[in-house]
């Protein structure tokens, strides 16, 4: 049992009748944000769904907070929060009602800082579900999951639809939560500029398979764009670049940053997230 890992995947699969989730392998330190990635359709939901045992696996591993994520999971359950991108509340219920049916399943619950963080939060005890906006909602989940002492979260795509305001106070509010070391953060997202912002690590799935795992920086320097006009798109470049984009004024895509080197005479720049994901993801469909 590592205790510096609080969550780690070996060789996940998960098929389907048009999808497969192929040997998902990814580890996440204690103390750090992990942002996983992909275009839609790349097997993120499928993967929280399989971490949290809503989905079984066909094979593999998974391990929770150094234990086998079945055989522990009443016990790990106590210690993790989910955030989804839609609330799982009772819409007519109001946020004490909400607080008094969660309450009693979590031994660590602790209704003074939950009143604490619903204070800070701005949500009153009154308002029903309903009457809660995306974003209310949203710092609801979170105000949950703070007050039973969850060491890990798992957010699946939380930030969608939020104003950018929001968003950036939600964040703010990620950050705080590990700044103690001891707790960690599963972020699926397809806003990467929030990853860009707050993650320690990557993870990159692609139709079901992961492109990368690691820290982000290593992510950032693993490619360039490249960009050129038409003439100098060679067949040897044709062999190489990933994910080409190409109009009648020019070309881009992506080359590995050990083959950087055959194409000094181009222009080649740090790739975003996006466009990372764009290119890998137009590659699949070849």
């Amino acid at each position: 049992m590592n205790n510096n890992v609080y969550l780690k995947l070996e060789n996940v699969k998960k098929s389907f009748a048009n999808f497969e989730l192929d040997n998902v392998s990814f580890s996440l330190p204690k103390g750090y944000i992990m942002g996983l990635i992909g275009s839609n359709g790349a097997g993120k939901t499928t993967t929280i769904k399989l971490i949290l045992n809503m989905l079984d696996i066909e094979n593999g591993n998974i391990e929770i907070l150094g234990k086998d994520y079945k055989e522990n999971e009443k016990e790990i359950k106590q210690n993790i929060g989910v955030v989804f991108d839609s609330n799982f509340f009772v819409d007519t219920w109001t946020i004490k009602e909400t607080e008094q049916a969660l309450s009693v399943f979590y031994h660590e619950w602790n209704n003074e800082k939950f009143r604490l963080i619903l204070k800070r939060f701005g949500l009153p005890l009154s308002k029903k579900i309903n009457e809660l906006s995306r974003g209310m909602q949203m710092k609801l989940m979170l105000a949950c999951a703070f007050s039973h002492n969850a060491k890990l979260l798992i957010l699946d795509e939380p930030t969608s639809g939020l104003d950018p305001a929001t968003r950036n106070e939600f964040l703010e509010i990620l950050q705080e939560f590990i700044q103690d070391g001891e707790k960690s953060v599963l972020f699926s997202t397809h806003i990467t500029t929030d990853l860009e912002r707050i993650t320690d690590y990557i993870t990159y799935l692609e139709n079901g398979r992961v492109i990368y795992t690691g820290d982000m920086d290593g992510l950032m320097q693993k490619y360039y764009l490249i960009k050129g006009e038409p003439a100098k798109l060679t067949n040897e470049l044709k062999k190489d670049i990933l994910g080409i984009r190409s109009t009648t004024i020019g070309f881009e895509g992506l080359v590995e940053t050990k083959l950087a080197h055959k194409y000094k005479g181009y222009i080649l720049d740090v790739p975003t997230i996006d466009d990372i994901i764009i290119c890998m993801s137009k590659e699949g469909k070849k």
